[in-house]
């Protein structure tokens, strides 16, 4: 994959970079425990905008939906860059997570990135969000930490896409990885202090 040879194609893909971003900020948790009458996902738990903190109000249709939606934004955003250039492909899904985790309707206090990485993986290489999502589902099922399961899993995808694609996507998903590391921080700390909640608990994890 060679760089962009005019600028024309630079300009593409940092408008696309704007247009994920502006995607990936669209807080779906938030929007539909609302729409639903179950108040503010802010409110509840961890206070994350997220699927794991939407299954909290006891409703998993409405995690099930959170889940798809927010990655959607990370594919959309993807295919929408993929009209133009590939450059503006990678830009797009990188907006989007950003979005997804500093939106700017939410003072930047957005969703911790795992669906959206999936997302934005399926809309640039299919084999990178399989290898997540068989990574997370093993890690989740046998330690029930789902904060732990995904930075397995983005780490675990960083290696395959290492082995298999050119350096832009790598920097890329290597990229998303240190962001969603960054946004799992106060989980890591207590990863390491043992008190981290497990999926089906009543503390604050995700």
């Amino acid at each position: 994959m060679l760089l962009p040879e005019n600028w024309a194609a630079y300009v593409t893909a940092l408008l696309c970079l704007a247009v994920g971003y502006l995607i990936g900020s669209i807080p779906f948790g938030l929007i539909l425990t609302k729409l639903s009458g179950r108040g503010d996902v802010r409110d509840i738990g961890s206070g994350n905008i997220g699927a794991t903190n939407v299954l909290r109000t006891g409703s998993k249709a409405l995690a099930v939906a959170t889940l798809l939606l927010d990655a959607l934004k990370g594919t959309a955003a993807v295919w929408i860059g993929a009209l133009f250039n590939p450059y503006a492909a990678i830009l797009g899904g990188l907006g989007a997570f950003l979005g997804h985790l500093f939106p700017i309707w939410l003072r930047f206090r957005g969703g911790k990135g795992t669906a959206t990485f999936i997302g934005v993986a399926l809309g640039l290489y299919w084999p990178a969000a399989l290898v997540f999502c068989v990574v997370w589902l093993l890690i989740a099922a046998s330690t029930r930490y789902s904060s732990l399961a995904a930075l397995t899993a983005s780490s675990a995808t960083v290696i395959a896409v290492a082995i298999s694609k050119p350096w832009p996507l790598l920097a890329l998903f290597a990229l998303l990885t240190l962001l969603l590391y960054f946004r799992h921080a106060g989980n890591i700390r207590r990863l390491m202090k043992g008190e981290e909640s497990r999926i089906g608990g009543n503390k604050q994890e995700a």
